[in-house]
C-alpha cells in the first residue's frame, strides 16, 4: 500500500523553527517529485514548496521563500521541510504529496497523485 506519513508539526512561538518530515512506505521516492502544501482553517490548500526526485530542482512559494528549506534523502525515503522564522500566518495543516517525476516541479495540486494525512503547525505566542 502506497503511503506518505508526515510528522514534526507542533506548537511554536513566532520566530521559532520546526522540521517536518515526510516518509514514504510501499514505494520508493526515487522516481517521485515531492510537494509540500498547507491548508489553514477556512482557506484553500496552497502549495508551499516542491523538490524533484533528484533533489536538483526546488521551488518555493513567495510567502515562504528564504524561510523554508526543502530537502530529501532518497536512501531514507524521506523528504523534509525546514521551517524557520515562523509567523502566525504559517499556522496550518501541512501535507506532503508525490508526483511522478517530470524533471521539474510545480505546486499545482492536480499534479500530485499521492497525499499524506497532514501534520498540524501552530505558530502562536
Amino acid at each position: 500500500q502506497l503511503q506518505l506519513v508526515e510528522s514534526g508539526g507542533g506548537l511554536v512561538q513566532p520566530g521559532g523553527s520546526l522540521r517536518l518530515s515526510c516518509v514514504a512506505s510501499g514505494f520508493t521516492l526515487d522516481y517521485y517529485d515531492i510537494g509540500w502544501f498547507r491548508q489553514a482553517p477556512g482557506k484553500e490548500r496552497e502549495g508551499v514548496s516542491c523538490i524533484t526526485n533528484s533533489g536538483v530542482y526546488t521551488y518555493y512559494a513567495d510567502s515562504v521563500k528564504g524561510r523554508f528549506t526543502i530537502s530529501r534523502d532518497n536512501a531514507k525515503n524521506t523528504v523534509s521541510l525546514q521551517l524557520n522564522s515562523l509567523k502566525p500566518e504559517d499556522t496550518a495543516d501541512y501535507y506532503c504529496a508525490a508526483s511522478t517525476s517530470r524533471g521539474w516541479c510545480a505546486l499545482g495540486r492536480g499534479m500530485y497523485g499521492y497525499w499524506g494525512q497532514g501534520t498540524q503547525v501552530t505558530v502562536s505566542s
